[in-house]
């Protein structure tokens, strides 16, 4: 008997655990652990396969006997706990695969897991994880057709699908709410016409790009971290541009800048006395002392909007304004606004949320430039069965179910960028409609004088 150990029964999980039970053989056991041990059963949902249980990360007892008895560990905890799994599993040499971005304390694990003669896979999800294993297959194609790659753009986006964007902000939590309401925190690093750029956080949502999506029109692209890391990762020394960016439909990045801009998304400290504060009173503790003025007119003024603007219809919607309790100690100002935003933004039982995924590579062809724009939208069934549950969980248990039947060589720390791990769970995905749509246009020749102004 073989068992699958996942470890986390949240958003993402529900495609990922359906997938091992569906397609599993008949000696596959099935372990899922959560904190809340009714989340977990309600993913199991009584296969005979399938276990339900309670699992604290925390009880080291505990996790060293899970991952004992595991032949595979699958974890989608919060990423700040990954470590915990991935240390544990070298010591008791079972394999680990996740879908978060790899972090340094797994990747110093390396030699250990080689030592071992397990694999520590990371990245396997959508944004990472399909973002790679696409972009890798046609930049694999481009070399060997012998074509110099110059640029490359690659955008993510969890939004919810057309007619569902029922708010004035044209977007509800699709995933992790903590993660949007701390999302640029980092700022953004990127690769433009050979020059280094660097965004601070506080530009993040202000310097924004705009994309063309085939049958769904414009949407908007801020900066994601660190862009410069992938050109090691990718082979791409060479390259001219280097840029990872985040859709959102127009208008969004506006609106959220407000709040960054006020400090509302900062995690840093603890806020006093946010047990007896309302949202009014949490709006308006980031502004100078008046009593003159209402507090909607207040932050009008510090932020220099029309306060009859589309803008400022977006914060009244959000309840801001409102004398509504926080209720609860202790709150940095990012949790507080994190709790106003998740009563707003549900996704509602009847909604649909959808993935797009767009790259961009520049190349060169037979003396002339093109640009191949390769573009993934995916649909969500409904708001248990999201597309974000099935693109970040089925390329993570497509890779995972291949490391437990032996079909890789590789040991130790991993990405999915080799061709034998993207090429068939791409195509295997295409079975679950997620595939990528190409089209490619001839660039149209330079001038010396534009070609002087893009090194600028």
């Amino acid at each position: 008997m073989q068992t699958i150990l996942i470890l986390g029964a949240g958003l993402s999980s529900t495609t990922l655990i359906k997938y091992f039970l569906d397609r599993g053989q008949a000696d596959w056991k099935v372990r899922v652990g959560d904190i809340q041990p009714d989340l977990a059963q309600s993913k199991v949902q009584g296969h005979p396969r399938g276990e339900a249980f309670r699992f604290d990360i925390y009880d080291r007892k505990q996790r060293l006997e899970e991952i004992r008895g595991s032949s595979i560990v699958i974890s989608l905890l919060p990423a700040r706990m990954h470590h915990l799994v991935a240390e544990a599993c070298v010591e008791l040499g079972r394999h680990m695969a996740t879908a978060s971005y790899l972090s340094p304390d797994i990747k110093a694990l390396d030699e250990q897991a080689r030592a071992k003669g397990i694999v520590l896979m990371n990245e396997c999800g959508v944004d990472p994880g399909i973002d790679h294993m696409s972009a890798m297959q046609t930049i694999d194609q481009l070399r060997e057709s012998g074509h110099e790659l110059l640029a490359f753009e690659s955008s993510t986006g969890g939004l919810v699908a057309p007619g569902y964007e029922n708010n004035p902000w044209r977007y509800k939590f699709t995933w992790n709410p903590r993660n949007v309401v701390l999302a640029g925190k980092d700022g953004a690093r990127f690769l433009h016409n050979g020059k280094f750029k660097y965004i601070p956080y506080h530009k993040v949502f202000s310097r924004i790009e705009t994309i063309h999506v085939p049958e769904l029109g414009e949407f908007e692209v801020y900066g994601n971290r660190d862009s410069l890391s992938y050109r090691e990762t990718y082979g791409l020394d060479n390259l001219q541009t280097m840029f990872r960016g985040t859709i959102r439909r127009p208008g969004f990045c506006e609106a959220w800048d407000t709040f960054v801009q006020l400090g509302a998304t900062d995690d840093s400290y603890i806020m006093d006395g946010t047990e007896d504060m309302s949202y009014r009173d949490f709006i308006n503790s980031f502004m100078a002392y008046r009593i003159d003025i209402p507090v909607e007119e207040k932050l009008a003024n510090y932020l220099d909007l029309d306060p009859d603007s589309a803008m400022m219809e977006r914060l009244k919607w959000l309840g801001i304004f409102e004398d509504t309790k926080i209720g609860i100690a202790g709150l940095s100002p990012a949790r507080v606004l994190q709790k106003i935003l998740e009563e707003k933004w549900p996704l509602d039982p009847g909604d649909k949320d959808m993935i797009l995924m767009q790259h961009q590579f520049d190349y060169e062809r037979e003396g002339a430039r093109w640009k191949r724009f390769s573009t993934m939208v995916c649909m969500g069934q409904d708001s248990q069965h999201t597309a974000m549950s099935m693109t970040v969980g089925l390329p993570l248990a497509m890779v995972a179910r291949r490391i437990l039947e032996g079909s890789y060589q590789l040991k130790g720390v991993q990405l999915p960028i080799q061709p034998e791990i993207y090429k068939p769970v791409l195509k295997e995905l295409e079975g679950y409609g997620i595939r990528f749509v190409e089209e490619e246009i001839r660039m149209p020749q330079k001038t010396p004088d534009q070609r002087a102004q893009n090194h600028n």
